[in-house]
């Protein structure tokens, strides 16, 4: 078997079981044992089913699945990264590089999508808008490796919006490459449409601000 074909059998296998998982995550209760154990096997299956889109995306050249699956890689190593962080020590190189290559990446998306859009590309506009998502977060981690985040548990909400970003990009990517009936800016936009709010309310919910910024 070629290995175009062993990669898309892994990549459809692993995409449909992190889809079932992140979605069972969204509704089911934050912080529990099951919780925790699912969160487990979604990361591990999104992150394989992301890992293994780089190399289709080269042997059969596709832009949009290269991109976003940078852009998942990013939100589950960090995301992973700041639930197991309780205080500003804890940050390393290896925290300061994923964030250095998210902005490499971000302004790069950025680029590319003007780029597009002055030739009357409109896609253009899917990749400035991932781009400057990417930019915020690169941002976001600057504020909270610094110390200069006004959450308090930045940590925690940062996880959860890491996570269910890594979702959105993941749904994104389905839909777009199922979509027979939507709009094709429109299946690129209707996940991040439909789950920011959760972010928002999420992080609302679960942050505790700081004492200085209160």
């Amino acid at each position: 078997m070629e290995i175009f074909k062993v990669l898309l059998i892994t990549h459809i296998l692993c995409g449909g079981l992190s889809l079932a998982l992140g979605l069972y995550i969204l509704i089911v209760k934050k912080g529990t044992a099951i919780h925790k154990k699912v969160g487990k096997a979604y990361f591990y299956a999104m992150l394989i089913n992301s890992v293994v889109a780089i190399p289709m995306s080269y042997l059969h050249p596709n832009y949009f699945l290269f991109l976003i699956s940078i852009f998942t890689i990013y939100m589950l190593l960090t995301g992973l990264r700041y639930l197991h962080k309780k205080k500003l020590t804890d940050v390393n190189k290896y925290d300061w590089f994923l964030t250095i290559i998210m902005l490499l990446f971000s302004v790069a998306f950025v680029g590319f999508g003007i780029f597009n859009f002055t030739q009357e590309n409109y896609f253009g506009i899917i990749f400035m808008v991932f781009g400057f998502i990417g930019l915020f977060f690169s941002y976001q981690d600057r504020l909270n490796f610094t110390g200069k985040s006004k959450i308090k548990n930045f940590f925690l909400t940062t996880h959860i919006q890491r996570m269910t970003g890594s979702y959105i990009a993941s749904t994104t990517a389905f839909l777009v490459v199922n979509n027979t009936l939507l709009p094709s800016i429109m299946a690129w936009l209707l996940p991040t449409a439909l789950m920011a709010p959760l972010i928002i309310f999420w992080t609302r919910k679960y942050k505790i601000p700081n004492k200085k910024d209160a």
